[in-house]
């Protein structure tokens, strides 16, 4: 019978194996990001927003994003970082609230798009004939009509009872367009290579094919293209709301701009009202933007050799 210090021995290779292969995987993931600098940057500027909503929920009185919670029209003090507003909100606790709403209405939507433009995309390119022709008749024809547009119309339909969710909702109606074309592309490529088709000659079903064989080729690809159809999220939702389109009762970066704009803070000299949306819209574009670069040179071979 084994003693304990044998059995010890015998998982110390093993524990020690598991250790330098997550060693490994996290020193080849760091040695990558240090080579590339435009996913360093992205990461760090997405980074700096959450950490800014998480800690500033956690240290902060966010109930001051409620109107006539503090003295209006404040400028910047001690006691209000960002100042106040004609309502009576606290602005640093309006954008410590706004923020992460904002980045769950584009990740929502960006994901439902991204999840829906994939599915069609393997389906119209895997099994072409008639159901090609119906999905990609479809997305060309709906990519001719103003997107805008459309987004109005759904918006207003849903305005008396919009929340943050069904904003996103609202959003994703038309952020599977652009991805079910630019992934259907890819897929067609994948379709005709030899591994496919040798799946193809052995019995494979078409789903298992789709699944098991495309797919993960494809994945860096798709995960870039999240990337882009999160920030057109967060873009399209910005532009509904700052038309008064969105959740009135939710402190949303839109609905701040919309606030800034229906209250003519521009006008009044009251630059710290509109501040602070603009910083954090630049951050979060400029991280997605870096994010999605970084993220191309892992989809593209051509760019992974030269990085």
């Amino acid at each position: 019978m084994a003693t304990v210090s044998e059995q010890t021995a015998g998982l110390a290779p093993a524990a020690a194996a598991e250790k330098d292969v997550t060693g490994g995987w996290v020193g080849g993931v760091s040695r990558y990001v240090r080579r590339n600098p435009s996913l360093a940057v992205g990461i760090a500027l997405l980074l700096s927003l959450i950490l800014f909503s998480v800690i500033g929920a956690l240290t902060y009185d966010t109930r001051r994003a409620r109107p006539l919670s503090v003295i209006p029209e404040m400028r910047p003090s001690v006691e209000l970082p960002f100042g106040s507003d004609t309502q009576g909100r606290d602005l640093f606790a309006v954008m410590v609230l706004g923020t992460p709403m904002t980045l769950r209405i584009g990740l929502l939507a960006g994901v439902i798009g991204v999840t829906v433009g994939t599915i069609l995309a393997f389906v119209s390119a895997y099994y072409g004939g008639a159901v090609d022709v119906l999905i990609r008749g479809t997305v060309d024809v709906l990519l001719t009509v103003p997107g805008l547009m459309l987004l109005v119309i759904l918006a207003v339909m849903a305005k008396n009872s919009l929340t943050v969710d069904q904003m996103a909702l609202v959003v994703a109606s038309l952020a599977w367009l652009w991805p079910t074309r630019t992934i259907r592309a890819q897929a067609l490529s994948l379709r005709e290579r030899s591994y496919v088709q040798l799946a193809r000659l052995s019995g494979v079903s078409g789903p298992e094919i789709i699944l098991k064989e495309m797919l993960p080729n494809l994945l860096p690809y798709i995960g870039a293209s999240l990337v882009g159809a999160t920030a057109a999220a967060v873009l399209a939702s910005i532009g509904l709301e700052a038309i008064g389109l969105g959740p009135m009762e939710a402190p949303t970066i839109g609905m701040t701009i919309y606030w800034v704009i229906y209250h003519s803070a521009l006008l009044h000299g009251m630059w710290w009202w509109f501040t602070p949306p603009i910083v954090i819209i630049v951050i979060l574009f400029l991280g997605l933007f870096c994010l999605s670069s970084g993220l191309d040179e892992v989809a593209n071979p051509r760019l992974r050799q030269e990085v």
